[in-house]
């Protein structure tokens, strides 16, 4: 399962009304930095079978299955902290991150 905050749900869907379209948003996991793993946002436009969908807040969030294994659990929340502002990811999976937050470990 993941996990949508309601400040998250919120930005995903203004975002999608801005654009006009969109199914949802697909989160996953690349291989990047330091720490080995980096998360991924992008809007759905064409829903792949193959993703496991979660929906909260009338936000669908599709997730691949072979990210879905480091995701597992994922909370996403929407912060403001000052000037700064952006997605946070608590993962139960994660063990470790680099420095400058850019990866993390499973």
């Amino acid at each position: 399962m993941i996990h949508l905050t309601e400040n998250a749900a919120t930005h995903i869907s203004n975002y999608l009304q801005n654009r006009g379209k969109g199914e949802g948003i697909r989160v996953g996991v690349k291989t990047s930095g330091c720490s080995g793993l980096a998360y991924v946002l992008e809007f759905v436009d064409d829903v792949d079978t193959h993703d496991q969908v979660f929906e909260q807040f009338g936000v669908k969030v599709f997730v691949d299955p072979k990210s879905l294994v480091y995701l597992e659990g994922l909370e996403m929340d929407y912060v403001k902290n000052g000037l700064n502002e952006g997605f946070e990811f608590n993962n139960p999976n994660q063990k470790g991150e680099c420095g400058c937050g850019e990866s993390f470990t499973v």
